[in-house]
Formats: C-alpha cells, structure tokens, sequence
C-alpha cells in the first residue's frame, strides 16, 4: 500500500517495532463507535481507544470547542499567570468529586498525575512537621503510567526490568488480588479477598514503621493489567488502615473516572473516600493530552499555609498544565457525559454486557471471565512456554475482522464508549468469541 511517510523513523510505544512495521495496522479516520482503518475498513472500538474514548469519536461538540479555543487562545503560561479554563475546569470537577476533593492540579497525563499526587503527599507531611514519612506503597500487578514516580509504585515486572536499580528507592506494594482459585468466572466484586489488604499493617507497617510511611495508591479498579475488580471490603479495609495510622490514600482512577463503571468515580461506586484521586484519558475524551490530581482540603490548606507569605508553596508543575486546548476539551466533554446522561447510561447497559461477556465462559482456554461496569478482562490458558502469544493472535484476528480489542499479557480486556448499544456489544463479543472458537 502507497503512503506518503516512512513508517521507520517512529519509535512506538509499548509495541514490537520490528514487527509491526513489518504488518502494521494503521488507523486513518474515526466517528462515534468506529476507527476507520487505512484500507477503508471499519474497526468496532472494543476498547475506547486506549480507555479513554469515554463519549466515543469525534463528537462534533468537542471539536467545536477544542476549535474555537484554538482561535482565541491558543497557549497561556500557567506559572504566575492564568486564563480562564483550568478555574473552570476545577470548578466543575469540585462539583462532581464527593467529599472534601476540591482543589485540582492539573497535568498532562496519568504518568504525570501518578507522580505529581507522590510528590504532593510527601509535601504534605513535610509540611505537617512529619518529614520522615517518605514510603510510598503501591501494589503488585499495578500501573500507575511509566514517569519514575509511576513505575516505581506500579507493580507489573517487565514495565520496571531495564530500569532496575534507579528507580525510587522507599517504596514497597501490597499483594495484588488477583486469585482464580476462590474468585474465576465472578460477575462483579468477588466475595473472597479482603484480608489482602490487611498486609498493609501485617507486614509493612510493621516493617518499616508507621510513622514512616506517607501514602498508599491503588487503582481501585487495575485496569492495565488485565482488570482486577476488588473484592468486597477490600478498599474499606485500605481506608481504614490509612487512617488509623495517619497515611494518605490515593485512588489512581485515571481509566476508572468519567463513568467506566455506571457512576463518574470509582470512589463512588465502592463508597470509599480517598485524600488524592489522579485523573486522565476520559477527563478530555481523549481529545487532548491532559490529567489531574484532586485533592482533599486538609492537603491544600496542610501546604499552601504552611509556605512563607508571597511564597511558592509547592515546587511542582508542567509547562502545559491546564492548556487552554485541553480544558476547552475537558469542559465540552463534561458537557457531553451530562447532556447525554453518558454514566447513568452506562449503569443500565451494565447487566446486558455481563452477561454477553459471561457467555464466554467455556470457549477454548477461557480459564476466567471477569466484569464491573462495562469493562471486562477474559482470561486465556497460556501456551507452554509461549505466554502472551494466544492472546496477541486473538487481538489479531479480531482486528481482521473489524473489531479492537486489548491484551496484556494473556488477557483480554474489553472497555468500549459509552455510547455502545446492545446490537455493537454483540457484535464485538460475537467476534471476540469467533476468534478465540478458531485459535489452536
């Protein structure tokens, strides 16, 4: 096929360069539920770009703005300065948070949300008189984006391998709750593994000491790596623990947020209230770059008035934060979720997806099938000694035959728009299910 670019000079993330390079799959155009590959096919969007096609494509609304903040104010500088869009922005997210989450910073990603609420938890008991609280806990099997701060606290192996040695060095993780042998094929929260959580005071605080620890982050649901829903009372327990020895807990809900599971925050659907919540993808419909860290009100105030008068309180932040074209984005997008009751519509297609995806359960090498919200990870058997590869054929194929899914590892995670409807949540598990009845 004739292009008019070279496909060598890109370094692309998280791919095998060679050999997608050698059979690439282009994406040229996109409208509501669909890609448009650049043979002309449609692709059916299993999984909202990358988590973050919330509204699905394209939505005219979003455009718009994001078009006519371009032609007004097109960047203003964010140190010392300021224009209209972050105030607003933060505004509305305020209105949407629950509980004391009201002061946001805004970023430029979730790797950049992951590492500036590190930083502002550290700050923070600095600025409480407790300088010695410098461990950071994250947790096995968890992403929290690939900056120093995010990788360190994230716990998938490979993501850290080449970096070993020179990441942060107080960090430790709780257990992952991943276990197939008391919770496969559960619809929802399992009922087993909330005693996970007790090793935060089991073992590591009673290892390091608990007036060194600063703060925990968990991503309530772990999306990346291959959808781990919590068990019940397992975040109630984190809460409890963090409070009990005056640790800060940080709900990275950068793919959980703006509706991923039937309500605008996980905190919401699991009734846990966290200090710091990070943000991302569906924030701006994955329209423009941009993230976010809500904080409580006790942080904020903890920092800004422990500073000397007419003094900087917190050495932090990004050239881009709050860019006028990502708050356009983001403000047109709330619009949108609202307008269009985007969440309340994702809670009552919830029950019709679970069971479409649980009709997997029994194809070949389905060894799980799991869901909250309209999300799912499906599970694969991997092959001896070639993990990961039954998977990425089942990816594959499904995208020859017009559907994007996702794999990590050997899992398929299933996370399409909102806007879905009952016939294209057929269609996409219906391939899905073709895909893995033809695998070997």
């Amino acid at each position: 096929m004739s292009r008019d670019y070279d496909l060598e000079p890109l370094w692309i993330p998280f791919t095998s360069n060679r050999d997608f390079k050698m059979a690439p799959r282009l994406l040229v155009a996109a409208q509501d539920m669909h890609y448009i590959a650049e043979d002309g096919r449609k692709i059916l969007d299993g999984t909202s770009g990358l988590w973050c096609i919330n509204a699905g494509h394209c939505r005219p609304h979003i455009v718009a703005a994001i078009r006519q903040q371009a032609a007004e104010l097109d960047f203003g500088p964010i140190f010392q300065m300021g224009h209209p869009g972050p105030f607003r922005l933060a505004a509305r997210l305020r209105e949407l948070l629950p509980g004391d989450l009201e002061y946001s910073f805004f970023t430029n990603s979730g790797s950049e949300a992951a590492d500036t609420a590190l930083k502002i938890a550290l700050a923070y008991h600095q600025a409480r008189g407790e300088p010695q609280r410098q461990w950071l806990i994250g947790r096995k099997r968890a992403y929290h984006g690939t900056n120093f701060g995010g990788t360190s606290v994230g716990g998938i192996a490979i993501n850290s391998k080449a970096y070993a040695g020179n990441l942060l060095l107080k960090v430790d993780h709780l257990p992952d709750t991943h276990d197939l042998e008391h919770n496969a094929f559960t619809r929802g929260q399992p009922q087993w593994g909330a005693q996970l959580a007790d090793e935060l005071e089991t073992r590591i605080i009673a290892q390091h000491g608990t007036q060194n620890i600063a703060a925990v982050i968990v991503e309530p649901m772990a999306g990346s790596t291959g959808v781990l829903v919590p068990p019940v009372g397992y975040l109630e327990r984190l809460r409890a623990i963090c409070d009990k020895h005056g640790i800060l807990l940080i709900f990275d809900e950068v793919i959980t947020g703006f509706g991923r599971l039937g309500v605008p925050f996980a905190c919401q659907k699991f009734g846990v209230q966290p200090d710091m919540v990070c943000l991302a993808k569906g924030l701006t419909n994955g329209a423009v770059p941009m993230g976010a860290v809500v904080t409580s009100k006790k942080i904020y105030d903890a920092i800004v008035n422990a500073a000397p008068e007419h003094g900087i309180e917190l050495f932090h932040g990004y050239t881009y934060s709050g860019h006028p074209l990502a708050c356009a984005a983001a403000l047109a997008s709330l619009d949108l979720f609202e307008k269009e009751g985007l969440f309340e519509r994702a809670a009552e297609l919830a029950p019709y997806f679970e069971d479409v995806v649980h009709s997997l359960r029994g194809l070949p090498h389905v060894i799980d099938v799991r869901n909250i919200g309209l999300v799912a990870g499906i599970e694969l058997e991997p092959r001896p000694g070639a993990t990961v590869t039954r998977a990425f054929e089942i990816f594959q194929r499904c995208f020859e035959k017009g559907v994007l899914i996702r794999v990590t590892g050997d899992i398929i995670a299933l996370s399409p728009p909102l806007i879905i409807n009952k016939n294209q949540i057929n269609e996409l598990v219906g391939v899905l299910a073709d895909a893995l009845r033809d695998q070997a």
